[in-house]
């Protein structure tokens, strides 16, 4: 697997990390605990060195589960984590008070099973907090060596501007894939002005880029997909003629869907490093693959002609959930 580092920080990560929030969270049942755990460890075994949790994954329980998985090889991996929630409890709003981030901090600790968090990130800005303290406080946490690097997560240029003034952001985790490019217009130009490295969320678009999902599919009643507007079946009937159109570069590749997805991310900057998750072998398999396809800029010009235009119809996110989006 290739490394990438994440901007000027030095933070190296392999090119495709995994997000882990799946296996415990959103997505319908909790994987089966030494599945997970097998999961785990066959991403090691290939070469992936860049785990993403949260605390809101659970809460708790997928920091535990990583906590369990990756202590055998904790010197050979990057554990990134999130504080942000009370309680790590989404639905109860916002909470980056410095007391809060510290005690977040303390319980992903004794979860992950380390002494030191590789990279802390902010789940989402809260408005109710000024951005300069909740960096400040992850500055002292650095300083006493609990955690090695900061990150923010869904944040606007504004507050990516204000915080790395006081400690530098070694990444911003937001959503960017082919069906949600909206990060081009204003944040990556932004971190590369910085430094700051880019870790992709839902780089397969919640699944929906590798062609498994369609109008008719049905989803567990736990899976937070039901309440995504992008996810009713109108809008993925309207949506479908894009990944149609990304099946036939894929196909004409010899590559699958999700694979050209992964492959046209790396291929947008050297420091991004998406994190796609899942709870499958072979989906892991077909995804890590992904980082060995070179894409040319005659590809790169035909998945634009092809894709590039296309308006995809629905919300990425419920009204409430859209609404902590504070940039």
């Amino acid at each position: 697997m290739q490394k990438r580092l994440l901007g000027n920080s030095g933070l190296e990560v392999s090119a495709l990390g995994l997000g882990c929030m799946g296996l415990s969270f959103g997505l319908g049942p909790a994987t089966e605990r030494s599945a997970a755990i097998s999961l785990l460890h066959a991403a090691v075994d290939r070469g992936v060195t860049f785990f993403d949790t949260a605390e809101a994954y659970g809460p708790g329980d997928n920091e535990d589960l990583l906590g369990e998985a990756l202590a055998p090889v904790r010197d050979r991996v990057v554990i990134a984590t999130k504080f942000g929630f009370p309680g790590g409890r989404v639905a109860d709003g916002l909470d980056s008070r410095p007391e809060n981030i510290r005690a977040v901090a303390e319980a992903s600790l004794k979860r992950l099973r380390t002494d030191v968090i590789d990279l802390f990130y902010q789940h989402r800005v809260d408005p109710a907090v000024p951005i300069e303290d909740v960096a400040g406080t992850v500055r002292d946490l650095i300083a006493e060596g609990k955690v090695k690097h900061f990150g923010l997560s869904e944040a606007g240029v504004a507050t990516i501007r204000r915080a790395h003034a006081i400690q530098p952001v070694a990444a911003l985790q937001s959503e960017y894939s082919l069906w949600w490019r909206e990060p081009e217009a204003e944040i990556l130009p932004v971190l590369e002005e910085l430094g700051i490295g880019f870790v992709p969320f839902s780089p397969l678009g919640k699944g929906f880029l590798t062609g498994a999902i369609d109008s008719s599919t049905t989803f567990d009643s736990t899976d937070f997909r039901n309440s995504v507007p992008r996810f009713s079946a109108d809008a993925r009937a309207a949506n479908q003629t894009l990944v149609d159109a990304l099946g036939r570069i894929a196909a004409a590749r010899g590559a699958t869907p999700a694979q050209v997805a992964l492959a046209w991310l790396l291929a947008q900057k050297p420091w991004i490093a998406p994190i796609p998750g899942t709870t499958k072998l072979h989906r892991l398999e077909e995804n890590l693959a992904a980082a060995d396809i070179s894409l040319t800029a005659e590809d790169l010009a035909s998945i634009e002609a092809a894709v590039g235009g296309f308006e995809v119809t629905g919300e990425r996110y419920p009204a409430a959930m859209q609404a902590r989006i504070n940039r």
